[in-house]
């Protein structure tokens, strides 16, 4: 390995400001906005370009940050993923992804979703990544679970949208269960 947030086929790497066209696209779809709990009023242009600046500008920060998923080779912009809700006393963090429609199911999210927990397990000393995934996105609950995360819980009739309740399934992975089978990164 020589560049922790590179992969095979995906480079991890902070917010542009031109990737405001990337970020508009994921919004512009309210299905999948609504599986990523963001359904807002529409947005300008300008207001897309304004945030992705201020991200652009902002110091990292090893506990909360989103980063930009790009293809490895043609610089493509696929989604982002992100890490929050870190609790550095308990050893514990949250993450989310989101991918554009064109490129799903292409095994991008794994290696990205790989990559972060790698880099919190391994450089940021974490014991425990959670998510939380509407029991309706089979999508979100089959990558996780292909990651090794377990099922820790739902909330019942949790979240409201498009006129109904929705459960929100909880579910976990401990470093060692990660690391289980998996190479830990190497010093060469």
């Amino acid at each position: 390995m020589t560049d922790l947030w590179t992969g095979e086929r995906i480079r991890l790497r902070g917010v542009e400001p031109q990737d405001w066209e990337g970020f508009r696209a994921l919004a512009l779809h309210t299905v999948d906005a609504r599986n990523a709990d963001v359904v807002e009023p529409p947005r300008s242009d300008e207001s897309f370009r304004a945030w992705a600046t201020e991200r652009a500008g902002r110091t990292p920060n090893p506990a909360a940050y989103q980063l930009v998923i790009e293809t490895r080779f043609e610089h493509a912009f696929v989604g982002a993923v992100s890490v929050g809700e870190t609790d550095a006393r308990a050893g514990r963090f949250r993450t989310g992804i989101e991918v554009t429609r064109e490129h799903r199911r292409q095994g991008y999210a794994a290696e990205a979703s790989e990559l972060v927990l790698t880099y919190m397990f391994a450089e940021q000393r974490s014991h425990k990544c959670e998510v939380e995934v509407y029991a309706f996105n089979d999508a979100s609950l089959a990558l996780y679970r292909k990651l090794g995360f377990v099922e820790e819980g739902r909330l019942r009739q949790h979240e409201f949208f498009a006129g109904t309740y929705h459960d929100v399934v909880l579910l976990g992975i401990t470093a060692d269960e990660y690391w289980a089978g998996r190479a830990r990164p190497s010093l060469r």
